[in-house]
């Protein structure tokens, strides 16, 4: 009986002693696993902020050519559309700048002055449809129109593919961030590609028809785009990442 009891005690300091290895190896290998998360992590918030780059140089090329050929043609839709990318230069340096942040000091540290940075930025899309509509409406009452602009139709045309793919490359990285602001500066885009297809569709149609009343009718329809991209950046920022 005495043999018993020393195998069954030998048995359990031994289950105890193994038992007790499992979890000083868990605990040690939860700090190489964490570490590596935030590696992760951080190797995504860089491509985001590449992203972001590329798209602060696009916008710079586009509202340049756009609003300089707006100008010159008395062209409100091109108008509108370049304006709407300088805002979205706005919108996308504050997201390096927020990005960036997390790198240095952690995830939710910029979240309040992302908060309003996007409602400034809805804001603005906001003022921008009103000037739409006054714009249009004033160049109707006048019937005064455009003058055909083959930059503005170049850059807004291609305008289509870049945004989509920095639209889809955008919500993939959004997706694997959790980040509620990144997919609002994705739906941002896909926004503006929407713009290009109707200032293309007006311009080209201009081209065609030659009717006045066409630059204020599509600027018009643009209206509706602007106050969904000012709603997205008003709400969207407001989510937690």
């Amino acid at each position: 009986m005495p043999r018993v009891m020393d195998l069954i005690r030998q048995s359990h300091d031994g289950a105890s002693a193994a038992i007790g290895c499992e979890a000083a190896c868990c605990a040690s290998g939860s700090r190489p696993a964490q570490a590596a998360a935030r590696g992760d992590r951080a190797a995504l918030v860089r491509q985001a902020i590449r992203l972001e780059y590329a798209t602060i140089a696009w916008m710079v090329i586009e509202a340049a050519v756009a609003i300089g050929s707006g100008i010159q043609a008395g062209s409100v839709s091109l108008l509108a559309f370049g304006v709407d990318s300088l805002i979205e230069i706005g919108s996308a340096g504050v997201l390096v700048w927020r990005l960036t942040v997390e790198l240095r000091h952690g995830q939710t540290f910029a979240e309040s002055a992302e908060r309003r940075a996007g409602r400034i930025a809805g804001a603005l899309l906001f003022a921008l449809a009103a000037y739409v509509v006054a714009a249009a409406g004033w160049n109707l009452w006048m019937r005064s129109g455009q003058a055909f602009s083959w930059p503005g139709l170049v850059v807004t045309a291609l305008a289509i593919p870049a945004m989509a793919l920095l639209a889809r490359r955008k919500l993939a990285v959004a997706g694997a961030l959790g980040s509620g602001a990144m997919r609002a500066d994705a739906m941002e885009a896909i926004t503006c590609g929407w713009l290009s297809v109707v200032v293309v569709m007006g311009l080209i149609a201009e081209a065609l028809i030659g009717a006045w009343w066409i630059d204020s009718v599509t600027s018009l329809a643009i209206v509706w785009l602007l106050v969904g991209e000012g709603r997205e950046a008003w709400n969207g920022a407001c989510r937690c990442d």
